[in-house]
């Protein structure tokens, strides 16, 4: 069973994995991890059953499993799972999904 499979997000959170992007020097510097900026693009891995309505339903969710979505630079809490890194977010903190 994959980390990801062993996160249930709750109410309307979603599970991301962060897009790293491809590493680059500039001006022949190399930049360490501690410097980079944030990836603020990544792919669901799980998603949550909804946000609780006041009739007792749940509010259908927007993102699905797979989807490829930009959130903000200092949006959700990250986690570590068997090694793999996480960010768990409210699905109001996703920005727009990535056709």
């Amino acid at each position: 069973m994959s980390a990801a499979k062993k996160i249930q997000p709750l109410a309307d959170r979603v599970v991301v994995r962060a897009l790293e992007e491809a590493e680059q020097m500039r001006g022949g510097l190399y930049i360490p991890d501690t410097a980079k900026e944030k990836p603020q693009e990544g792919e669901i891995v799980a998603v949550g059953p909804g946000k609780p309505n006041d009739d007792g339903g749940r509010v259908p969710m927007e993102v699905a499993e797979g989807d490829r979505v930009l959130y903000g630079k200092y949006s959700g809490t990250e986690v570590t799972v068997d090694g793999d890194e996480y960010l768990i977010l409210r699905e109001s903190d996703i920005l727009a999904k990535v056709n």
